[in-house]
């Protein structure tokens, strides 16, 4: 942000105007401009904007719209704020900021509490600039205490609601922000809003709720302490909480109505209050209203920077837990119910499976009916997995930090340009065994075919036992990533870093050798180093994951870290109730599939653009090769090294072509002296038509996905409840998911400077 720089379009005199949509419009008043960098200090432009309007700077206040939001103006209160503008502006060259100059207007005095010094006596003489907060229905904490009778002698105020405002006020009362003192400038910025929610005796409110809240904000804003005495849907009646101090408050229903009226008060203070007053009067419902608003804006508002802008802006300290469960009430209230998204699952199944037909999601919960695990697949993406991909499907799990934590449990394809391709998805409580085994039934059901897939995927977690039960004739492959990583914590010898990462260039050489003689050598490399890194090699099973002895077609792919994908997505939504997050994931499958549609119907080629540029590359490779032509099918093909050619089946004795499913030079250059193309020899699932076909079918959006409309009483008969595990407190880990720094680093020759391979498998210098 450093050196980023907007004019700030300020305006001043006209009048906000309420649209239909409940969105406002600024009508009239002058405007001026002032450029703002995010170096500029808020009392600066405070003061630019007082003196180009010529008017008070303590009686200013300056606010914006958020882009593209024209219902909710923020208000700009110190340096952070300011900064804040400018980013949310980062895209625009102009910013339009309001002016808006307080009023004093003098109020009847007699229908106002008295206040325990001038200091709130003048504060209560000026109506509230802003209008209150939104409250939001939700949770009360207010705790009911026993009941008991009131003093009798309690102060009467008379029953009325009229205010003067023409009453003439004083010269000696000055503007609120000159006699505020200094230590409570900020407190008095951010509560003085609230300084006349309660008027006194015939005030009416619409409910219980909104009766506590008002009377919440204004203990907050004249800094004192309460005790409820009575508390129950139709009653109310509060005390100071000092011992001794007479103030007290009793508000009931009126008859026939929900309306809440305050019937009896004495606004006398004798205590001195709290000036620097703890978080006891705000409550968790009460935190969750003031930063609902700013969490929209910021998900990632943290509890610390919320107990600091609480204290800066209303001068009450709360504790660390206090904001953290603020937070949380916040959050439910803009997301909705974890617990409720649970509840929703059986009418969200039957919503996705309605709205994308073809397509299989299902549930199941525990004997207790907790929530157990949810799979997920669209149609869109079975048929283009079955249509235009290779049978090669990744399995991978994401650990989710949501409320109720999980595991994300991802199925994915590589589709004929390389990119990761979505298949399926599961939601389950843990990753254990027995959940791979109920995803791979679920993605088995999905599919309903019999071809072979090759499935890259760890060796652990029961997976091996459970591709080879339910994809019968299928293969496995391990993924090297996660073998590698188990290769390196079984080593017992204490080697360094380097020394480990030598060892893991050989391996990965060993994985991409062609032929057994090229992986023989590798490993016969890391026997050099330890012969208990060797013996774990041989015995790690080669015929599962070296390309010299897998039977299968992965196409050179060796992790399964296309699920990374998920990865991301799923880190977007972590936090939302589970039908949320599902859908937040369904769109974005709805909109790689369409974004990935379009770029192809651009594309002029045969083949995919990635895959054009690999034949590209072994097609220059071809020129100092001789071919020694055959009347048969086979041919030698002489370079650095001696080849074995069969055009009719496809295969090279160097087995490039075999294991990318693309020509390789040998190839090439046999295909180019029998007149044929190279492109009639490309594996179909590289061709544009294929990929085209991948993305062919949509996702369908899935509306009022969570507000279930009952259609007969057998629906929704069955209750799913939030898993027992809950999320560990503490911050949460933020390892990056993926493949740790060991192997990270590409495997490079050090001879050819080609990928893949190291000096001791190099062809170029055989």
């Amino acid at each position: 942000m450093a050196g980023k720089k907007i004019i700030a379009i300020c305006q001043l005199g006209g009048e906000f105007e309420t649209n239909r949509d409940g969105s406002l419009s600024y009508r009239g008043g002058d405007a001026h401009a002032i450029d703002v960098d995010d170096q500029m200090k808020f009392n600066e432009f405070k003061m630019e904007v007082a003196e180009m309007f010529n008017c008070s700077i303590d009686t200013m206040y300056i606010k914006y719209f958020l882009p593209g939001n024209k219902k909710t103006l923020i208000t700009i209160s110190n340096d952070k704020d300011l900064k804040r503008m400018i980013k949310f502006h980062g895209d625009s060259v102009t910013a339009d900021v309001y002016v808006i100059m307080e009023e004093i207007v003098a109020l009847d005095v007699s229908n106002l509490p008295a206040s325990r010094s001038s200091r709130t006596t003048l504060s209560e003489t000026v109506l509230p600039v802003d209008a209150p907060l939104d409250i939001v229905d939700g949770i009360v904490d207010d705790t009911t205490q026993p009941e008991v009778t009131l003093d009798a002698a309690l102060d009467i105020v008379d029953d009325t609601n009229h205010v003067d405002t023409h009453m003439i006020i004083p010269a000696e009362i000055s503007p609120i922000f000159s006699i505020v003192s200094s230590n409570d400038e900020k407190h008095a910025k951010g509560a003085q809003q609230w300084q006349n929610t309660i008027t006194g005796v015939g005030q009416r409110f619409n409910s219980v709720h909104e009766f506590r809240e008002s009377l919440r904000k204004y203990a907050i804003a004249h800094q004192f302490a309460f005790r409820y005495k009575k508390n129950d849907s139709h009653r109310v009646t509060v005390k100071c909480k000092a011992e001794g101090c007479p103030w007290r408050i009793h508000a009931s229903r009126l008859s026939t109505t929900q309306l809440i009226c305050i019937k009896k008060m004495n606004p006398t203070h004798t205590c001195e209050g709290a000036v620097a007053t703890t978080g006891h009067q705000a409550t968790r419902s009460w935190v969750a209203s003031i930063i609902k608003e700013k969490l929209k804006v910021f998900p990632n508002y943290k509890p610390k920077d919320i107990v600091n802008d609480i204290k800066q802006e209303y001068g009450i300290q709360l504790n660390y837990f206090q904001a953290w469960r603020g937070k949380e009430i916040a959050k439910e209230q803009l997301q909705g119910s974890y617990k409720e998204a649970y509840n929703q699952l059986p009418f969200f199944c039957e919503r996705i499976m309605e709205t994308n037909p073809g397509s299989l999601a299902t549930f199941t919960t525990k004997e207790d009916s907790s929530f157990h695990r949810l799979f997920v697949s669209f149609h869109a993406s079975l048929y283009g997995f079955q249509q235009g991909c290779r049978p090669l499907l990744f399995l991978d799990s994401i650990p989710l930090k949501s409320k109720y934590q999980g595991t994300l449990l991802a199925a994915t394809a590589a589709d004929g340009d390389d990119g990761v391709f979505p298949v399926a998805f599961a939601v389950v409580d843990a990753e254990s065994d027995d959940n791979w085994h109920w995803f791979l039934l679920q993605l088995k059901s999905a599919l309903s075919t019999s071809c072979p897939i090759t499935f890259v995927a760890d060796r652990q977690k029961g997976l091996r036992e459970s591709i080879a039960d339910i994809f019968t004739g299928s293969y496995h492959a391990y993924c090297l990533r996660y073998l590698t990583e188990q290769f390196i914590r079984d080593l017992k010898g204490q080697f360094s870093h380097e020394v480990k990462r030598l060892m893991v260039e050989d391996f990965y050489a060993a994985a991409y050798a062609p032929t057994p003689e090229s992986f023989q050598r590798s490993i016969e490399s890391i026997k050099s180093i330890s012969l208990e890194a060797y013996n774990w090699i041989v015995q790690s099973e080669p015929l599962n994951w070296a390309n010299s002895y897998f039977h299968g077609a992965r196409y050179n792919h060796m992790t399964s870290n296309f699920g990374e994908l998920f990865y991301s997505w799923a880190s977007d939504a972590h936090e939302l109730p589970i039908t949320q997050m599902v859908d937040v994931i369904r769109g974005k499958i709805m909109e790689l599939i369409y974004t990935r549609r379009a770029d192809s119907i651009q594309w002029l080629t045969r083949l995919t653009p990635s895959m054009e540029e690999k034949l590209k590359k072994e097609n220059h490779k071809v020129p100092p090769l001789q071919v020694l032509l055959s009347a048969g099918s086979t041919f030698e093909v002489r370079g650095d090294t001696i080849e074995m050619v069969d055009i009719d089946h496809w295969d090279c004795s160097c087995k490039g072509w075999q294991l990318t499913g693309l020509p390789c030079c040998h190839a090439i250059a046999v295909l180019g002296c029998m007149g044929r193309s190279p492109y009639d020899y490309c594996s179909r699932y590289f061709t544009t038509e294929s990929y085209r076909l991948t993305y062919s079918e949509s996702v369908n959006p899935i509306p009022n996905a969570d507000v279930p409309v009952l259609k007969d009483s057998s629906q929704l008969t069955v209750t799913v409840t939030p898993p027992p595990t809950r999320r560990p407190p503490g911050r949460p880990t933020t390892k990056r998911y993926g493949s740790q720094e060991v192997v990270k680093r590409q495997l490079q020759c050090s001879r050819c400077k080609g990928h893949g391979h190291n000096k001791s498998t190099c062809k170029e210098f055989i």
